[in-house]
């Protein structure tokens, strides 16, 4: 039995003769009798009693044609239901994010709107450094990432710069470089930190920021002490918050108003910045991925953080 032959019943049963069922099918008459003969003959009863003038369903065509409609009808949703997820209506996304990518308002604006326009695609977030991110990028567990610098650029990955951003310095409440009787915050030479013990993301994680990092202190003639090494920007904070050292970190994150932590520009010499990336497979396999990438792509996003 095929589905054409349902049809073929289907259009018999509706029309109540062959020859009107014929034409609607578009086929010949006699071809059309004879698939309903062989239907018949298959499943071992007749669908209809023969008529002078046409045809009429059998009580077990009655129930027959039922069951018909429920599988022709299941089979046209599961054509739509996969034609919308061909063309990225429907499906999942898996995202990834460091933590401070997840700070700049572009990230959470992007996904915010996508899910906005998008209600039949499910997004999942998974916060990890930007090496674990391009990893799993590599291995399908995510579709796509959002990321800071990254060093290593591996042929089956994609790396789209939205944006970029000044690193800034964070300071304890009460650091020398700080005047207590001014709350504003001062804008701080990165040489002015060269004795200090620096808080930074753990290199394997955040290769590429690390590295600009220590070329910086170099050119301004210190090596940097990396005293303590973390697993994300935010713990970083918190230890600065806690008097045991400074860290830099996007300017975004400045959005995380600590209230024993105090966020301060660098001089523009420090040459110092963050951009903020889209990574993704270089080949897109998944329909709803690959419209959230082009979705991000034709937003237009500022060119760089503007505070406040």
């Amino acid at each position: 039995m095929e589905l054409r032959h349902l049809r073929y019943f289907l259009a018999v049963a509706e029309e109540g003769q062959f020859t009107r069922a014929a034409e609607r099918l578009a086929i010949q008459q006699p071809p059309l009798s004879q698939q309903i003969r062989l239907l018949e003959e298959e499943i071992g009863f007749e669908l209809f009693a023969r008529l002078p003038r046409g045809v009429e369903l059998t009580p077990a065509g009655k129930a027959f044609a039922q069951s018909a409609e429920q599988v022709l009808g299941m089979l046209q949703q599961g054509v739509a239901h996969a034609r919308r997820i061909s063309r990225g209506e429907l499906g999942a996304i898996a995202i990834g994010l460091t933590s401070s990518a997840g700070f700049h308002p572009v990230t959470t604006d992007a996904i915010r709107a996508f899910n906005a326009e998008h209600p039949g695609i499910e997004i999942t977030l998974s916060e990890l450094n930007a090496a674990e991110l391009i990893e799993r990028l590599l291995t399908g567990q995510l579709h796509v990432a959002f990321l800071r610098k990254p060093v290593e650029t591996p042929s089956g990955v994609a790396f789209d710069q939205l944006l970029d951003e000044p690193m800034v310095a964070v300071l304890p409440v009460g650091h020398r470089l700080l005047d207590a009787a001014d709350e504003t915050r001062p804008t701080i030479p990165l040489k002015a930190l060269a004795n200090e013990e620096f808080i930074l993301v753990r290199r394997p994680g955040a290769p590429g920021m690390y590295a600009d990092f220590l070329a910086a202190c170099r050119r301004e003639g210190f090596e940097p002490h990396v005293a303590r090494e973390v697993p994300r920007m935010l713990t970083g904070i918190h230890m600065v918050a806690a008097g045991l050292g400074v860290t830099l970190v996007p300017a975004s994150m400045q959005r995380y108003d600590h209230k024993s932590a105090v966020f301060c520009p660098l001089t523009s010499d420090a040459g110092l910045s963050a951009p903020l990336h889209l990574a993704y497979p270089a080949v897109m396999r998944d329909p709803a991925a690959a419209r959230f990438v082009e979705f991000v792509r034709q937003r237009g996003w500022p060119g760089e953080y503007v505070d406040g």
